[in-house]
This record gives C-alpha cells, structure tokens and sequence, in this order.
C-alpha cells in the first residue's frame, strides 16, 4: 500500500487514542477524569504503538512525526522525493484524529467550563511558560526519541512492525520524565494538526488556540530530530 496512507492511517490512531486519552482525564463527566499523570504518558504509549504498528504494517515508515521524518531525509535515510508527502500525510492524519476526538467526547466538552482544559485535549501548553526553556524541553525530548527508536529499530534489534512497541515504551518513558515542563509535543503534526482542529471546530466556550506557543513544539522537535537522528548515524550506524 501506498507509504503515504500508512502515514495519514498511523497518525490518525495516534491522535484519535492519544487525544481520547487527553479528553478522558481532563474533561468533565468522564469515567478517567483527573486519573494522573501516569495514565497520561502509559496513554500516549499505547496510542504510539497502535500507531506505528499500522502505518508500518500499511507500507509507511512508522515515523507519524515530521521531526522524524525530516531529520532522515536531512542525512539521506528517506528518499527526500518522499518527505512532503510524508509531511502532508502526518499532518492530515493528526487533524482527523483531532476531530474524531471531538466527536466522541462532544457532551463532554460541551460539560467542561475550563477552556484550557478543552484546548488541552488538543495541543501542548507549559507549565511554566518560559521560552527558551520550552523550547529546549521539546528539543532534548525529540532527540532523545529520535535517538533512542533509531537504536531500538536499528537491524541487530529490529522486531519488524513490532518495532512499534519500543517506540511506544519509549514515548511513554519520556513522557514520565521530560514530559512535565511542556506536556511533551516531541511531534510537530501531533501539536499542530490537533491545534488547527480546535481553532477550526465549533467547540462550546472554547479559548483561542494559542498561536504564540505554537512554534515552539513544532522547531523545537524538528531541531531535536536532526540532532538525534545525526548524532545516531555519526556514531552508530
């Protein structure tokens, strides 16, 4: 099948799950509402996995992340005819996903007053909002993705489409640690996609989308990806 739907197919169960996982905690009158931190980054593993394991299966890289995708081109990994249609399909699959969530949780969102908390199902926010710290949170997590997957799929320890699930363990281990000061984008179609879904929808009582962050977890991540899939080729392979 063609590479580019088993992008757009990965991505959308990535953020049909992860944003689920989102709206299950932190919107009102759910079953999951408030179930911590923990759950949230055990979540987004288990939607990585999903994930790559389709778009792998489909004929796709696994990548589901532009900083992934254009850091192989960057030192000739994937073919770099490939990468705006890879791109394109990334960031098509996470605003379909993001609109699916609304979907579902719909009642939900119309029963939470918190607007950030509605934004938050969607797209990325700090804890504290300091610029250059944010973005070198979201830089050092994409590089420690980028380089840890590269090392767990390298040929010596590829499990096939089940390299999905080291991808997914290691999203979730980030997401424990590096993942507090900035929610952990590591993913620009994973912050943007989903963010230009809730500027877009018609969400009851819903925030701007915070368009001034917004660069943040899309440069930060890609700059990550570079360094953590150069560094990776530098030394390893």
């Amino acid at each position: 099948m063609s590479p580019y739907l088993g992008e757009f197919l990965g991505t959308f169960l990535l953020i049909l799950m992860g944003g689920s996982v989102n709206a299950n905690l932190d919107l009102a009158k759910t079953k999951g509402s408030d179930s911590g931190w923990l759950l949230m980054s055990w979540g987004w593993g288990m939607s990585v996995f999903l994930g790559v394991y389709t778009a792998l299966e489909l004929g796709g890289s696994g990548h589901l992340n532009p900083a992934i995708s254009i850091g192989m081109a960057a030192f000739g990994k994937l073919d770099s005819t490939l990468l705006l249609g890879y791109v394109f399909a990334q960031m098509a699959g996470a605003f379909c996903g993001a609109v699916i969530t609304w979907v579902a949780f719909r009642m939900h969102f119309e029963a939470t007053e918190n607007a950030d908390r509605k934004l938050g199902v969607f797209s990325t926010s700090p804890a504290i909002r300091h610029t250059s710290s944010n973005f070198l949170t979201e830089l050092i997590g994409t590089f420690v993705l980028a380089f840890g997957a590269l090392a767990a799929s390298a040929p010596t320890n590829s499990l096939g489409a089940l390299d999905a699930l080291p991808a997914a363990l290691l999203v979730a281990g980030i997401g424990m640690g590096l993942g507090g000061p900035t929610g952990y984008a590591i993913n620009p179609a994973r912050d943007l996609g989903p963010r230009i879904a809730h500027f877009v929808l018609p969400i009851s009582g819903k925030r701007d989308s915070d368009w001034s962050y917004s660069w943040i977890p899309v440069i930060g991540p890609i700059l990550g990806g570079i360094l953590g899939v150069g560094l990776y080729h530098l030394i390893g392979g």
